[in-house]
């Protein structure tokens, strides 16, 4: 059984997010990690190798900070990986879908993986996006994965509950929290991992122009949410303490 997972780097989840000057995001000092719901996913693949043989290859599109990332990967057990350098080019969920799906259409697979979103954008939309140009059925935010002779059986959630899904192979099939637990990678894995392949291709390999990977979207602008004002206390008896708090959240935070 062979298992592509697509991967994305994105800034660690506890870390301090500024602007700079010109209004763009710091990413200086700034931790990058695997996207978590990307770490389920690779976790998943792993057992799926496990469980029926063949081989994981993860698959990316950054600049090449990401590649720790990859190598991250590789030490909890993935055989190999590919990143793309989109050349220093914006890129948004249309051309990242696309060079992850041409990189994919050329790998022999039977299942593709990825974690439902990256936790940094939210958009949810690149996997969806690489299912659809390769032609292929898609399940999302799984919790529980089968993978049978021919088609995999998923628990997936939805609105107040959940429900069970059956598509054929090859499919893909996004993660979502609970659907395991990542394994921590071992220092025999850790060395193992930098000598693993790492292929690295540009957009030139791949047979892509210019013309074909514009970005569909871009950011105007970047701006941080207000600061949180500090708490109240609100003095006083018990019964007169507490008609004051219902009268402020009533008329100030007008959530009542």
């Amino acid at each position: 059984m062979n298992v592509v997972v697509m991967l994305k780097q994105t800034f660690d989840t506890e870390a301090r997010i500024t602007l700079d000057e010109k209004g763009r995001i710091n990413r200086e000092g700034v931790s990058l990690i695997i996207n978590p719901y990307d770490e389920f996913a690779v976790e998943e693949g792993l057992r799926v190798k496990e469980k029926s043989k063949g081989e994981v290859t993860v698959v990316s599109v950054g600049e090449a900070q990401v590649q720790e990332a990859l190598r991250q990967a590789l030490a909890m057990g993935a055989d190999k990986a590919i990143l793309v350098s989109p050349d220093g080019m914006e890129v948004d969920e249309y051309v990242t879908a696309t060079i992850l799906a041409k990189v994919i259409g050329g790998l022999q697979y039977d299942i593709i993986l990825a974690g439902w979103r990256a936790i940094d954008d939210g958009s949810a939309q690149v996997a969806a996006r690489v299912a659809e140009i390769l032609g292929l059925p898609m399940v999302n935010m799984v919790t529980r994965l089968e993978v049978g002779e021919g088609s995999v059986l998923a628990t997936r959630e939805i609105e107040g509950g959940s429900e069970v899904v059956e598509v054929p192979l090859p499919a893909v099939v996004t993660a979502q929290k609970g659907l395991n637990e990542p394994r921590y990678p071992t220092m025999k894995g850790i060395m193992q991992a930098k000598k693993k392949p790492m292929q690295k291709m540009t957009l030139q390999d791949l047979g892509l122009d210019a013309g074909q990977v514009v970005p569909k979207v871009r950011a105007v602008k970047y701006y941080l949410p207000p600061p949180r004002k500090p708490g109240r206390i609100i003095p006083g008896e018990a019964a007169e303490a507490a008609a004051a708090l219902v009268r402020a959240l009533r008329e100030e935070a007008k959530i009542i």
